[in-house]
């Protein structure tokens, strides 16, 4: 796994953690916490299907043309 996915992986937990606070204490900016949390996951999900089409270890699923 890339680096850079591991790192936002790790702020995407940490934004969610935050929102849970700022929800808990009854804070709207928990609202900008959850966009960040889904921004960063979505950096982390490019980047391993990234790393898995360089490296060619994919699934092999939902890429490629199907023959029937």
């Amino acid at each position: 796994m890339p680096r850079i996915a591991l790192v936002t992986l790790a702020v995407c937990v940490l934004a969610v953690a935050a929102a849970v606070v700022s929800f808990v204490q009854g804070s709207w900016l928990g609202i900008v916490w959850v966009l960040l949390a889904g921004l960063t996951s979505n950096m982390a999900f490019l980047a391993i299907r990234r790393d898995r089409a360089k490296s060619g270890t994919g699934t092999g699923t939902g890429t490629g043309s199907a023959t029937g």
